[in-house]
C-alpha cells in the first residue's frame, strides 16, 4: 500500500479577497525549486498531478524529482505516471468502454471479487454524439427527421448507454441531440480548476477521441486515448506516459483582413508537420496570442493529430477569463479559477514581462504571413494556397498515385458526364463538387467564422446566387449555442437559402456520417467534396469521393456557389448573379469589421446559460426509455449491438504471460501513413462486406445496418470491419485497392477478415508489416481491439502514431519498428515470408525499448525496437491486455499485485 503523501508539507490555503477561502492546494512555489519558472506551462501540469497523487507506489518522489528535471530528462525519453483529473467519453466510443465495464464487472463476479470496485474513481462526462448520419438530402425539416431516424436506430445502444449512467456511479450522461462532446466540453463540462473536497487541482481530462485536444485552447490539458486507456484511467490507474518534449510556438502579429481561424490552423499544421512534433506537446505563447480569440485558439487546438502533437496547449489568460463568462460560467468559479493559477505559477499574465521558459525546440509565425488556404485532397497537412488552388487541382490529376496524384490521362481530365436530377439537366467533371459540409468540430465552435459564412450566404442570396440541387450541403452545427446566434443574426435564413439547413448536432461529413448520395448523382460521380472538418483521409468522407478538401465554413459555401475546386478565385466569377452580372468572391466576401460588428452583437452569455441549463433533460423518447435496475448486465445474445467481451469471458486467474509469435503468416503488408481510418471500422456497413453478411445471417435487413460506429459495441461486427476500408493499399494484391489480402498458404484472395479466421482456425499466427506514421488518426479503440480479435501478434513498422502503438500496447500486441534506415523494402521482405518474433518466455527478462532479432523461413534475420515503451506495458502484455490486468490487480492476486507495483 502506497504511504502518506510525502509533499503534504507544500500544502497551502487559498484566501479569498473579500474573506474566508476557496480550498487548499499543492503549492508549486513552495517547493522552492528555481527549475519551476523556467518550465513550459503544459509541464507545470504534469508536475502539479504528480506531487498531489505521489503515494511512493503509484507515483513517486523520483517521478516527482524527473518532472522537475524536465529539461535533462525529456531528451532521455523518461517514463512518468500520470493521473487526469476526469475522462470524457462521447457515443460512439463510449459504447465499448461501457461494455467492457459491464464485462468486468460479469469477469470479477465469477472470480468471486467484488463487481462494484469495477467503478469509475475519477469523473467521467459522456455525451451521446457522434451518431447524426446525413440522410436527408436539401429538407428543412432535416434535423427533426435525422433525430426521429437515429432514435429509432439506436434504441438499443441509447438504451444501454441509460443503464451505465444508472449502474456506474461518478458519470454525468449528457443525452442525444445537445452538440458534439468536444464543444459541449469546452462551453460547459469544463472545470477549468476542480474544488473536490476542499482540494484544488487543474482540469486534466482524458478522452476517447484524438480531437479532445480541442480543450488545450481553454487551458485544459487533455489529449486522446483509447477507450481502453480511458478505462484503466477511471480505474484509478496512474497512466504511464513518456515524459514529452515541449515545441513553443510564439506567434507575433495580428491577422490580415479576410483571413480565418481556419487558414491560421491550417498554416500551423503544416508547419509543426514538417517540423516534427509527433510525441511532443506543443504550447503556444507571444504577443499575437492577444489576437487570438479562444474559438480561434480552440480551432488550432482541436487539429493537434493532424500536426501530430499529443497537445496543443494554450496557457489560461485573460483572454482565457473573458471565455469563460461568455459562456456563463460564475463571477464565483472564475474567481477561483484566476486566484488558483496565479498562486500556483499556472496563469499567463500577458500584461507583465514575458518569462524565459525553456522549450526542446522553437518555431516563430507572424500572423501577418497567414494567408487563405485549404487543405487535401487527402491529408489534413498539405495546404494548398487558396490562389494556387487551380493549378494544384491540375497538378494532383497529372501526378502519379499518392497523397497528391490520381494519374488521370489527359485526354480523360475534360471528361463531362451529363446525368439528370429529377427534371433538372446536370453534368459533372472532374474537380465539380457533389458534397459541401460545415461539420461540427473544428470550425463550429468559433462563431467567427460561423457567422462570416451566413454573411457570405447573405450576400449571395441578395444578388440572386443559388448552389446546385444536386450538391449535398448540410450544416452541423456543434451545439445548440450555435444555433442560437446564428438565428439571432438573421443569417440562418440565408444558409437555409442556400440549403444549408441544420441536419443534427454531432459528427456529420467529417467522420463519414455523410448518408448516401443521390442515385443520379452516384452513378454519374467523378470526384468531389469540400467541408469545415479536420479529418479528410481518403475513403473516410464518402467512398464515392476520392478528393476531399479542408476549408474554412465561409469557404464551404464559396465552394458549393461555384460548384467546383477547378476555379481561381482572383481571376474568374464564382457565378452569375440573378440579371447576368459576373459575381467574384471578392464581392460576397466579408470584411473582417463586418464579422467582428456581427460577433459582438450577437454572441452573448444568456444563449449558453439558456442551452446548457436543461443539457441533461433530454428529449422525449430518451426520457421515455425504460432500462434495468441491475448493477450486473443481462447479456442478450440475439443483440447486434451489444456483446459480451470475448478476451472477459473466460479470465483465469492467473496471467498467461508472454505470447510466443512462431512462424506467423504475414496478414497484410501496408506502405507509409496507414491511418486508424484504413483499420478501425467506420462510416457505413458495405452491403458485400463480412459485417453485411454477418447481419443478414441475423435477419438484419439492409436499410437497418446502420453504420459501424452506432455498432461499436458488438465485436462480432467490428472485428468483421477492421481493415475493410475500400482505399487500403495492401502490397501482397500487387496493385489491387481494397479490403482484401492474400491467404498464403493456399493463395487463394480472400476478405480480411475471412483470411484471418482462416489462420486462427489453423493455429497460425499473423503480423502486420507497415511503413512510417502507421496508425495515425482519429479512429482509435478499434483500430487495436480489431487486430487483437482477428489473431494478429505483433505490428513490424517503420514508425507508430503515439496513441496507436500505445492502444496497441494496451491490447498485448506486440509493436515493433525496423531500425533506422531500414524497412520491408530495403530488407526485401514480401510478405510472404514466415516470421519468428524471439522474445524470452519469463517477462521479466524483457525491458522497454530492448533489441529483438525477427527471423524468417527463408533464413533471413533483422534487428527491430520491442515499443512497449513503459513497465506498464509490459504488464499488460503479460497479462493478455489492459482489462484483464485491472482485473487481476482489483482481485488482488499475487501476479496482480506484482503486475500494479511494476507501474
Amino acid at each position: 500500500m502506497g504511504s502518506r503523501n510525502p509533499f503534504a508539507r507544500i500544502m497551502k490555503t487559498l484566501e479569498k479577497t473579500g474573506g474566508g477561502e476557496f480550498g487548499k492546494y499543492y503549492s508549486l512555489p513552495s517547493l522552492n525549486d528555481t527549475r519551476i519558472d523556467r518550465l513550459p506551462f503544459s509541464i507545470r501540469i504534469l508536475l502539479e498531478s504528480a506531487l498531489r497523487n505521489c503515494d511512493e507506489f503509484q507515483v513517486t518522489t523520483k517521478d516527482v524529482e524527473n518532472i522537475l528535471d524536465w529539461q535533462n530528462t525529456s531528451p532521455r525519453k523518461v517514463e512518468i505516471p500520470f493521473k487526469p483529473a476526469r475522462v470524457l467519453l462521447q457515443d460512439f466510443t463510449g459504447v465499448p468502454t461501457i461494455v467492457d465495464l459491464a464485462g468486468m464487472r460479469n469477469a470479477m463476479d465469477k472470480l468471486g471479487g467484488d463487481p462494484s470496485k469495477i467503478n469509475p474513481l475519477v469523473p467521467v462526462d459522456l455525451v451521446i454524439d457522434h451518431s447524426v448520419q446525413v440522410d436527408v438530402y436539401k429538407s428543412e425539416n432535416a434535423l427533426q427527421a435525422n433525430m426521429e431516424l437515429e432514435l429509432e436506430r439506436n434504441k438499443e445502444r441509447y438504451s444501454f448507454l441509460k443503464w451505465g449512467a444508472n449502474a456506474f456511479d461518478n458519470m454525468l450522461v449528457v443525452p442525444p441531440g445537445a452538440g458534439i462532446v468536444h464543444q459541449v466540453n469546452l462551453e460547459y463540462l469544463a472545470r477549468v480548476v476542480f474544488n473536490t473536497n476542499g482540494i484544488l487541482y487543474p482540469d486534466t481530462v482524458f478522452g476517447t477521441d484524438s480531437h479532445t485536444t480541442m480543450i488545450d485552447g481553454l487551458g485544459v490539458a487533455g489529449w486522446g486515448v483509447g477507450g481502453i486507456e480511458a478505462e484503466a484511467a477511471m480505474l484509478g490507474q496512474a497512466m504511464s506516459m513518456v515524459l514529452p518534449g515541449v515545441v513553443g510556438f510564439e506567434l507575433s502579429g495580428g491577422l490580415k483582413d479576410g483571413v480565418t481561424a481556419t487558414d491560421l490552423v491550417l498554416t500551423v499544421a503544416k508547419m509543426l508537420r514538417q517540423h516534427g512534433v509527433v510525441g511532443n506537446f506543443v504550447e503556444f505563447h507571444g504577443e499575437g496570442m492577444s489576437e487570438i480569440a479562444l474559438p480561434d485558439r480552440a480551432t488550432i487546438a482541436n487539429m493537434s493529430p493532424e500536426y501530430g502533437a499529443t497537445m496543443g496547449f494554450f496557457p489560461v489568460d485573460h483572454v482565457t477569463l473573458q471565455y469563460l463568462k461568455l459562456t456563463g460560467r460564475s463571477d464565483e468559479m472564475i474567481s477561483m479559477i484566476e486566484s488558483y493559477l496565479r498562486a500556483n505559477k499556472l496563469f499567463m499574465d500577458y500584461s507583465q514581462p514575458e518569462r524565459e521558459m525553456v522549450f526542446s525546440s522553437h518555431l516563430k509565425l507572424d500572423l501577418q504571413d497567414v494567408k487563405p488556404c485549404v487543405s487535401g485532397p487527402k491529408r489534413p497537412h498539405d495546404q494548398v494556397l487558396l490562389n494556387e488552388m487551380k493549378a494544384d487541382w491540375h497538378a494532383c490529376l497529372d501526378n502519379k498515385v499518392g497523397f497528391k496524384g490520381y494519374a488521370i490521362p489527359k485526354e480523360d481530365q475534360s471528361k463531362i458526364v451529363k446525368f439528370q436530377f429529377g427534371e433538372i439537366p446536370a453534368q459533372l467533371r472532374h474537380g465539380d463538387i457533389v458534397i459541401a459540409a460545415i461539420t461540427s468540430c473544428t470550425n463550429t465552435s468559433n462563431p467567427t467564422v460561423m457567422l462570416q459564412a451566413g454573411l457570405l450566404a447573405k450576400k449571395a442570396c441578395d444578388l440572386g446566387v443559388e448552389v446546385k440541387p444536386w450538391i449535398k450541403t448540410s450544416l452541423g452545427p456543434g451545439s445548440k449555442v450555435v444555433t442560437k446566434y446564428l438565428e439571432k443574426s438573421g443569417l440562418l435564413r440565408y444558409l437555409k437559402q442556400l440549403c444549408f439547413h441544420i441536419v443534427g448536432y454531432g459528427c456529420t461529413t467529417c467522420i463519414g456520417n455523410s448518408g448516401d448520395l443521390d442515385e443520379s448523382v452516384a452513378s454519374a460521380i467523378t470526384e468531389n467534396a469540400v467541408l469545415s472538418g479536420n479529418r479528410n483521409f481518403e475513403g473516410r468522407i464518402h467512398p464515392l469521393t476520392r478528393a476531399n478538401y479542408l476549408a474554412s465554413p465561409p469557404l464551404v459555401v464559396a465552394y458549393a456557389l461555384a460548384g467546383t475546386v477547378d476555379i481561381d478565385f482572383e481571376t474568374e466569377p464564382i457565378a452569375l448573379s440573378r440579371d447576368g452580372m459576373e459575381i467574384f468572391l471578392r464581392d460576397i466576401w466579408p470584411s473582417s469589421e463586418e464579422v467582428a460588428d456581427i460577433v459582438q452583437s450577437n454572441v452573448l452569455p444568456d444563449m449558453f446559460k439558456s442551452v446548457y441549463e436543461t443539457i441533461t433533460e433530454g428529449q422525449p423518447t430518451w426520457n421515455n426509455l425504460h432500462v434495468p435496475s441491475s448493477r450486473l448486465y443481462k447479456w442478450d445474445a440475439r443483440s447486434t449491438y451489444i456483446h459480451e467481451p470475448p478476451n472477459l469471458k473466460d479470465i483465469s486467474m492467473s496471467p498467461p504471460g508472454p505470447c510466443k509469435v512462431q512462424d506467423a503468416y504475414c496478414l497484410l503488408t501496408l506502405g507509409d501513413s496507414i491511418t486508424t481510418d484504413h483499420i478501425s471500422p467506420g462510416g457505413s456497413i458495405h452491403k458485400d462486406s463480412p459485417a453485411a453478411k454477418y447481419l443478414m445471417e441475423l435477419g438484419v435487413d439492409k436499410r437497418d445496418f446502420n453504420s459501424y460506429g452506432s455498432r461499436r459495441g458488438n465485436d462480432e461486427v467490428m472485428v468483421r470491419g477492421t481493415f475493410a476500408n475500400i482505399r487500403l493499399v495492401n502490397k501482397l494484391l500487387e496493385g489491387e485497392v481494397g479490403p482484401k489480402t492474400i491467404h498464403i498458404p493456399s493463395g487463394e484472395k480472400l476478405s480480411v477478415f475471412d483470411a484471418a479466421m482462416r489462420y486462427k482456425g489453423e493455429g497460425q499466427d499473423t503480423i502486420v508489416l507497415a511503413g512510417a506514421e502507421y496508425g495515425t488518426g482519429s479512429a482509435r479503440d478499434w483500430a487495436a481491439k480489431g487486430p487483437k480479435l482477428m489473431g494478429v501478434k505483433a505490428v513490424i513498422a517503420k514508425s507508430f502514431e503515439r496513441i496507436h502503438r500505445s492502444n496497441l500496447a494496451g491490447m498485448g500486441i506486440i509493436p515493433l519498428c525496423f531500425s533506422p534506415g531500414e524497412d520491408a523494402e530495403t530488407l526485401e521482405l514480401t510478405g510472404r515470408e514466415r516470421y519468428t518474433i524471439d522474445l524470452p518466455k519469463d517477462i521479466n527478462k524483457i525491458t522497454p525499448g530492448q533489441e529483438i532479432i525477427v527471423k524468417t523461413d527463408n533464413r533471413k534475420s533483422f534487428k527491430c525496437t520491442l515499443r512497449f515503451d513503459t513497465e506498464v506495458e509490459l504488464a499488460y502484455f503479460d497479462h493478455g491486455d489492459i482489462l484483464q490486468y485491472v482485473i487481476r490487480s482489483f482481485i488482488g492476486s499475487k501476479t496482480g499485485e506484482r503486475a500494479c507495483k511494476s507501474n
